[in-house]
């Protein structure tokens, strides 16, 4: 439990790092994934997203662990042709994370507007991280489509220099102020509703164990829908 804990707390301040310069600019400004990804995480791959893991083998270290920071890369479907790639933001267990990225959800029937800390959920049946179930902000809820992943790409020390340079990592007081007020929010919202963001940090061993039920309702045979 006390491992637990601690997983998720540092997690969450290390979150603390991570700036919402483009969360704010997005307001304005119609976001691809791509570009986004790209700008937020350093790791210089360009190209339709469903092209990133093929070109991040040749220049990237890559695997089925999530890590802040590191870029998700989707494989393309039917339904999303040219793939998706998100970066993470957080780390709350082995099998939940948060990501940042751009043009997923509609919002008002608009696209390309940026979502900070979405909750996605791992229900590959061994864990591997290939299969995933993401945070659907119109229905306030996990999305029931269950989307292919190939892993996560990680930012190698010039993508971390790029991506500070860029200005997406922060210690300010005032940035760190702005994560801690949308931290964890998704999660919250699916296992404590009500709770304020900050709740996380007091209740953080009560939270880690309520995840299971996340997972479990993520994995409990919902038809492939969205």
């Amino acid at each position: 439990m006390r491992q637990r804990t601690r997983t998720l707390l540092g997690s969450l301040t290390a979150a603390l790092m991570i700036s919402l310069v483009p969360a704010v600019s997005a307001a304005d400004t119609y976001w691809q994934c791509v570009p986004f990804a790209r700008l937020l995480s350093g790791i210089q791959i360009f190209g339709d997203a469903h092209t990133w893991w093929g070109q991040a083998v040749k220049k990237y270290q890559t695997g089925g662990v999530p890590q802040m920071g590191a870029v998700l890369c989707f494989q393309p479907t039917s339904r999303m042709r040219l793939g998706h790639v998100a970066v993470v933001s957080r780390v709350l267990t082995d099998r939940v994370i948060q990501i940042t990225h751009a043009n997923w959800s509609s919002f008002g029937g608009r696209r390309g507007k940026v979502e900070t800390d979405v909750t996605v959920v791992d229900v590959s049946p061994d864990g591997s991280w290939t299969k995933v179930k993401v945070w659907y902000d119109p229905i306030r809820d996990l999305g029931t489509t269950v989307y292919p992943v190939h892993g996560f790409i990680y930012p190698d020390a010039q993508a971390k220099k790029m991506a500070q340079a860029s200005g997406k990592f922060a210690v300010a007081q005032d940035t760190a102020t702005l994560v801690a007020n949308s931290a964890a929010g998704h999660v919250l919202s699916a296992v404590q509703p009500g709770g304020s963001p900050f709740d996380i940090l007091g209740k953080a061993a009560g939270t880690s164990d309520n995840i299971a039920d996340l997972i479990q309702k993520a994995t409990g045979g919902d038809r492939d829908r969205k």
